[in-house]
């Protein structure tokens, strides 16, 4: 059923410019799919680490500075590739949510919360404070578009780009939580210490998936870099951390499904109320409270909910995760 579901998105991702573009919608709107795209990404980790391994984070948009930081650099102060650089900042990445994640991932609740927070504040500070490297709070610019085949990727060839890179980490993510590894997760969520009597190496698995969620985050954060050709700090700081929180939660934390519906409804919805003007911040507050009070299972649970009525039948959770 999982294939069917990816196969079913795909054909819409394919076709959704097709319908835009029948629909007179500037490219514009095409920019930011592109966007809703790089934040599903980051979307989707993070619901491996908190709806299925339990471990909260506050900080995880260090991960995505750090790949976007990286990529920048690497391109316009050392003349990298693009897709070389991409792949170094994955590394990058991966290593500091190895060295932080071995001390960090023993602690429980507010104590992991305020560890993961700090460390993005300290990644933060050092955006804005490293004028020498990272042009502080000015940031800096020219960074290389991507190119394939020798040509560089036009706003259509990039939407397809990162809904591919996208549907891979999806599949990739499924792929975890349908497995063994998946089962270790659920177990060490629901109780570790039960998780660890029964033979769950539950240290090693939570550092594996908290390196796997920083991977994700540093190439969302290389496809933003090389998509704006621009970076400064603010897009990387620790209020995006919780937006990217807030994303996991109204779509469904237990659903990576419901990690890209709440990707993109937080995406799109600033983008609806602009005709609020001065209202519209209080207008998405208090859709997002009505979504996580009324709707505690998210966006996921009210498709599972759709899905019994059309059918007639309960449908697995493990057809819809």
């Amino acid at each position: 059923m999982t294939k069917i579901h990816v196969a079913q998105f795909s054909a819409i991702i394919a076709l959704l410019p097709l319908v835009l573009h029948r629909w007179g919608a500037t490219a514009y709107y095409l920019d930011v799919l592109i966007f809703v795209a790089i934040h599903s990404v980051l979307a989707i980790g993070l619901a491996l680490l908190i709806g299925f391994a339990g471990q909260i984070s506050l900080g995880h948009a260090a991960f995505y500075g750090i790949g976007a930081y990286s990529s920048g650099l690497l391109t316009t102060r050392l003349g990298c590739s693009p897709w070389l650089a991409i792949a170094i900042g994955a590394i990058i990445a991966g290593l500091v949510a190895y060295v932080i994640g071995v001390p960090s991932l023993r602690l429980h609740g507010h104590y992991l919360a305020m560890a993961t927070l700090g460390t993005g504040v300290i990644v933060s500070v050092f955006f804005n404070e490293a004028v020498w490297l990272t042009g502080g709070p000015s940031g800096f610019g020219d960074i290389p578009t991507l190119r394939l085949f020798g040509r560089e990727l036009t706003d259509i060839s990039y939407y397809y780009l990162c809904w591919t890179v996208t549907i891979g980490i999806l599949i990739i993510s499924l792929n975890i939580i349908n497995s063994r590894i998946g089962r270790a997760l659920r177990a060490i969520r629901d109780s570790e210490l039960a998780a660890a009597s029964s033979g769950v190496n539950a240290s090693k698995i939570k550092v594996q998936i908290f390196v796997l969620s920083a991977i994700y985050g540093s190439i969302g954060g290389s496809l933003y870099a090389h998509f704006v050709t621009f970076i400064n700090p603010p897009p990387f700081d620790v209020f995006f951390s919780v937006k990217l929180l807030m994303m996991v939660c109204v779509g469904g934390m237990q659903s990576l499904w419901g990690a890209i519906a709440g990707a993109a409804l937080l995406t799109l919805l600033p983008e609806w109320l602009t005709f609020l003007q001065d209202f519209d911040v209080l207008a998405y507050g208090l859709l997002l409270l009505v979504i996580i009070v009324f709707f505690p299972e998210g966006l996921s649970g009210v498709g599972k909910n759709i899905l019994r009525v059309s059918l007639g039948r309960s449908v697995t959770a493990r057809g819809l995760r």
